[in-house]
This record gives structure tokens, sequence and C-alpha cells, in this order.
């Protein structure tokens, strides 16, 4: 699970730090290009869902705070502002929401599997059938 989280960053967009310049403009963008976010965003989806399945306080504690230390390490090593503090704190909360928001939805539907699996349990009535 760690090492999924972590390694999702330094796969996909730890290794690209350099920025984009349009020849016709001269507008700089970057570092990373949308595929390299995609790919995190897919690979994050692909760790953290079988991490949350029934262990959701392992994943909410463990997976943020992993990202988190594998974006700081490249971003503390590039900067030389000291302001990558400032980053590591806006990704930590916007991986712990995101971490969150996984964690709700694996929730609702192991909440609805536990009801539909479970012996004698009152059934939806097909409206249909009425």
């Amino acid at each position: 699970m760690i090492l999924g989280s972590a390694g999702a960053w330094f796969a996909w967009m730890g290794w690209d730090q350099e920025y984009q310049v349009d020849p016709v403009t001269g507008l700089a963008s970057g570092p990373y290009e949308a595929w390299q976010v995609i790919g995190c965003g897919i690979t994050l989806l692909a760790v953290a869902v079988p991490a949350s399945w029934g262990r959701h306080w392992k994943a909410a504690l463990l997976l943020p705070p992993s990202f988190t230390l594998a974006w700081s390490v490249t971003a503390a090593a590039e900067d030389m502002t000291g302001l990558w503090m400032v980053g590591a704190v806006m990704v930590l909360i916007g991986s712990s929401l995101g971490t969150a928001a996984i964690l709700g939805v694996t929730g609702a539907v192991e909440s609805v599997l536990r009801r539909i699996r479970r012996p004698g349990a009152p059934r939806a009535v097909d409206p249909d059938h009425l």
C-alpha cells in the first residue's frame, strides 16, 4: 500500500522536471503532461480501492502521507525557495480528500454488498412485479 502510493508518484511524475515551452507563444507549461497526471490518478485508484476494502483506517492513515513524502523528496531537491513545504501541505490535503472520497465509495459498496449477501435480508421489490 505504501510502496504503491509512493511508487505512483515516482513512476508517473517524479522523473519529469522539465517545462515545455510553446515555440509560437513562448508560454511555458508543465512540468507534467496530462497523460502523466491521468496515469498517476489511475494508479492511485488501483492502489487505494483494494487497500481501503475492509481496512478504511489503514488507507486513510497510510496512503496520503506516503504519496506526500514521495512528492516532497522530489520537490525539496528541486526547490531553491523553500516553498516546497507549502506544496507538501497542499498535496497532503488533496490526497487526503481523494482518499476520503474513495473510502466513501468503497464503504458504500461494501455496505450494499453486505445487505445483499446477508441471509434473510429483505430484497428490493421489483416494480415490474407489483
